[in-house]
Order: C-alpha cells, then structure tokens, then sequence
C-alpha cells in the first residue's frame, strides 16, 4: 500500500464517524419531522404525545452526546437562527417560506392574532381568546381538540396546525393565529382584529432564559452571551424596546389593534377578559364569562399543562422544563443586578424618542 492510499485510507477512517452522525441525523430528521409537524403533533392524544416525547428522548441521546462534545469545544455564541428576513431573525422553527407567508398574507374578518415578543404572555392570551370565542365551552382534551396548536396556527413557524386548516372557532367561526412577529412585516388588515401583549423586559428576559436553555439543551450560550444576543438586535424577532414601539404604533394608527400589558392581566384577569371580548365583539352571559376566566386562570392552565406546550420536544432538549412556570409577572428577583441593569439600560438607550410611554407603565424604564 502506498503514502497515497494509506493516507486516503486514514482520512476516510477518520471521516466515518462523521459520516455515520450525519446519516444517523439525517434519519432522525426525518422520523422526527413526521411525527412532529401539525397535527401529526398537536392532533395527537395526550398519551401518545408523551410517547413521542419519550421517544424523542431515546432516539436523539447519541445526537446530543455528540453535540454536547462539540458545544465543549467550541461554545455557542448565540442561539441560532432558522431566518434572517430584512434585518429581522427567528429561531430554526421558523423559514424564510414561513415568513413569506406570514408577510404576504392578507388576513380577513375571520382572523383574530394574538401577536407578542416571545415570553410575553403569548400562550396565555391565545387561551383568552380561544375561551372568548367559544362561549367559555373550549374544549382541549383529548375528547375535544386536544391541544391549543391544534386549532391556533402559527403564522411564520413550521410546527402547528396550518393556516389553511386550523378550525374556525365558536359561533362566529374564527381562528385564532399566533405570531411574534414585528409590526413593521406583518400587514394589518382593517377587517382583522390584533391583540398585543407585552411585559416588562427584564420579566422577558428571564423567561427567555430559561425557556430557550431548556430548548437547546447543550447549545445554550452562556449567560453573558445570552445577554449580549438579547440586547442587540440579533435578538428573535428584533429586540424589545423595538417589538413594543412598533406594536404601540400600531395600536395608535389602526383601531382593530388592541395593545395590553401582561401585568394587566395578573392583575385583573377578569377586566382582561371583558376588555377582550368587547374588542372582539364576542359579548359573554355572567356563566359564559365565568368559565372563561377560570378556565384561562393560572391554576387551570398549570394543571392541563400538556395542551399549551408550544413546540414538540426537540432533539436538544435535555430534560422535560415546565412551560408554565410561576405565573408571577415580577421575575426581577430571578435576574442577578448586574443583568437587569444591562436589560434596563438598554431599553432606555432604544426607547428614546419612541412612541411607546414606557415610563408609564414602567417607572424604572424612565
């Protein structure tokens, strides 16, 4: 045998590992995404959505073996995107085909969107909206829907029910659409109706936190990087103080655009629900309006859990995180000093000369 071919030999030695990882990935990308995708997921009963999960679990441990190495190696410097759409990025969930649809699409009289900044009070709102909509007779068990993804799509993003067949809900016959995405991209349409909720940034921040290290598992940046991705504007969907000036303005301009705080909503669940249902035109019975505020409660939400998760588990995720975590609005005390400060400043520096009245409602944004 020559130089040349023990050489080559070596080299392809070497290269097979890797060439088996990226085969194995490969299969696995496959089997997950069929199991993964609408209501392949989200149309599932509970019991076998949680065998998927577990299943997941055991495929994907030699994936994250292998990443987990890597990430030793060479740490993440941010989480990574899927899309970079003018200047505006998301997570891999989401395409620039997904965004495409989401920008061209011209919503109607049937849709209603629930529109934040990830970590504000999306999951909640659309259960708001959902009970709204149905009388308070919503029905997520596996002898109804089974799952909110299951009848509220998400626009710009690969995993839930499609737009084209989400179920229209209650009597008026309409959808609930979820979305992140900045008002600059998404046209509002007069005959549509948009419910924005947002909270305080450093709430955000530690939300963002922890849901997005128990995403990515091994390719979670280190806090410092974490930060600096959050306070930039690499941040998903742009960064905070822009996602809120933008969705402000828009409630100003466009009077289908309802803009509420999520501390609103700890605060008084029950004005929430009337101040929704008014601005949707959906009037509720005292009964009716009961249900919905309980079945749209903390307690009730926590305890049927499995039907708000936002996402199938993904192949990163190391262990199973609670989705709805504390429901408490303050999260400042999850958030060391030096943090909070950096999260604070700079909103101030990027809020300046905007429309948002962030002092108004909160002070320690002035």
């Amino acid at each position: 045998m020559s130089n040349v071919e023990l050489a080559a030999l070596l080299a392809a030695a070497a290269a097979l590992p890797g060439a088996l990882f990226a085969a194995y990935a490969l299969r696995f990308r496959r089997w997950y995404e069929r199991g993964a995708l609408g209501a392949a997921y989200f149309g599932r009963p509970s019991a076998d959505r949680r065998a998927f999960e577990r299943e997941v679990a055991r495929r994907a441990a030699p994936l994250r073996r292998v990443v987990a190495a890597a990430s030793r190696v060479a740490p993440p410097r941010r989480p990574a995107n899927g899309v970079d759409w003018e200047g505006v990025t998301a997570p891999p969930l989401c395409t620039r085909a997904h965004f495409a649809r989401a920008v061209g699409y011209r919503a109607g009289a049937a849709d209603v969107f629930v529109a934040t900044q990830m970590k504000c009070g999306t999951t909640w709102m659309q259960q708001i909206v959902y009970e709204v909509l149905s009388r308070g007779a919503g029905d997520l068990s596996d002898a109804g829907a089974r799952h909110l993804y299951a009848v509220s799509p998400w626009i710009e993003a690969g995993f839930s029910v499609p737009l084209e067949r989400a179920p229209r809900v209650g009597p008026s016959a309409r959808r609930v659409v979820k979305t992140h995405m900045p008002a600059k991209l998404l046209p509002i349409a007069p005959e549509a109706r948009y419910v924005y909720v947002t909270r305080h940034p450093v709430a955000c921040f530690a939300s963002c936190l922890d849901f997005v290290g128990m995403l990515l598992g091994p390719r979670m940046p280190d806090l410092p990087r974490f930060l600096d991705w959050f306070c930039s504007e690499r941040m998903w969907w742009g960064p905070w103080p822009d996602h809120v000036d933008g969705w402000w303005r828009a409630a100003q301009a466009h009077p289908n655009v309802l803009f509420v705080h999520f501390e609103e909503m700890k605060r008084d669940l029950a004005a929430t629900v009337d101040r929704v249902a008014e601005f949707l035109g959906e009037p509720l019975s005292p009964a009716e309006r009961e249900a919905v505020v309980h079945k749209s409660g903390f307690d009730f939400m926590k305890a049927h859990e499995e039907r708000f998760t936002m996402a199938p588990p993904t192949p990163l995720q190391v262990q199973e995180g609670a989705f709805l975590r504390s429901g408490r609005a303050d999260r400042h005390g999850d958030v060391g000093p030096a943090a909070r400060e950096r999260v604070l400043a700079f909103c101030r520096a990027r809020l300046r000369g905007a429309a948002y009245p962030a002092a108004r409602f909160y002070p320690d944004l002035a």
